[in-house]
């Protein structure tokens, strides 16, 4: 690591989300400085609220971008890229995007990147582990049911820490990772059953999987309050994104950081030890 790196200055745009919270982990344990921004934190950011993309971002040498509530969502790719050519007049050199491995509607989300003038590295990752343990999924995880769109389709289940020792990679890594996309999955590939089959025996408890049409479950997210808009985005989202068209493994992770990705499992036996899926 170069004394210029030490010296940087990384803000993070949802630091306490599923990833960004562990992408600041990881880049303080590199000895970065970093600026964790979120809606309700020290450091205010808000992406719908662009008077507070500027305070945020002023002084910061690289910044990693994570829009909410998705990458690929309407609008997105408008306000990332406003903020990505903010953050260039700024004096910002590196950005990371976090992205989704085999989502289209994140590629115009992608290109707003690569067109602002940074060095960038665009991070499309699998279906996080996490969303097991963490998120909207946790509660019917803790039920005991978990109703999903998932079908039978196999993913490469990934661990969050993965992605953000990815991302500092990338930001710490000069021109190696420089102008590039990386495709990061986990290790092997597991259906939601076969995922939600593992939770259950480490948690020592029965939690079914039950899948459903994707419309369905739009249907349900709508009724539980969930702007119509966003239902029927996510509908779409799992329409493409779950066909299994990510039935595939890559070798992003091993590139990036010169290991093997964090398995399945070894995520599952942590939370199940600290008892995330006790009822």
């Amino acid at each position: 690591m170069t004394t210029d790196t030490v010296k940087m200055t990384v803000l993070v745009t949802g630091a306490t989300g599923r990833v960004g919270r562990r992408v600041v982990e990881s880049a303080e344990a590199a000895g970065l400085t970093v600026r964790p921004a979120s809606r309700a934190g020290a450091v205010r950011f808000d992406w719908a609220d662009r008077s507070t993309w500027a305070d945020a971002l002023r002084g910061a040498d690289a910044a990693h971008l994570a829009h909410l509530p998705d990458v690929g969502a309407p609008g997105a790719a408008e306000a990332v890229g406003a903020f990505a050519r903010l953050a260039v007049e700024l004096g910002v050199r590196r950005l990371t995007l976090l992205s989704a491995r085999g989502e289209p509607q994140a590629h115009a989300t992608e290109q707003a990147v690569r067109d602002s003038g940074a060095g960038w590295t665009v991070v499309r990752a699998a279906w996080f582990a996490q969303n097991f343990s963490e998120g909207p999924l946790l509660d019917g995880m803790r039920g005991g049911e978990l109703v999903f769109p998932g079908g039978e389709v196999l993913e490469p289940f990934i661990d969050t820490r993965d992605i953000a020792d990815v991302v500092v990679a990338a930001l710490t890594g000069g021109d190696r990772f420089a102008g590039r996309t990386l495709d990061l999955t986990g290790p092997r590939l597991l259906s939601f059953r076969e995922a939600v089959a593992e939770v259950s025996g480490a948690a020592g408890r029965d939690i079914a999987y039950v899948p459903v049409p994707a419309r369905d479950y739009g249907a349900a997210l709508w009724e539980f309050g969930v702007p119509a808009a966003e239902a029927e985005f996510l509908v779409e989202l799992f329409e493409t994104n779950l066909d299994g068209r990510n039935a595939v493994l890559s070798e992003g992770v091993r590139e990036a950081l010169g290991r093997e990705p964090r398995d399945f499992s070894d995520y599952v036996k942590e939370c199940a030890g600290a008892g995330i899926w006790s009822a």
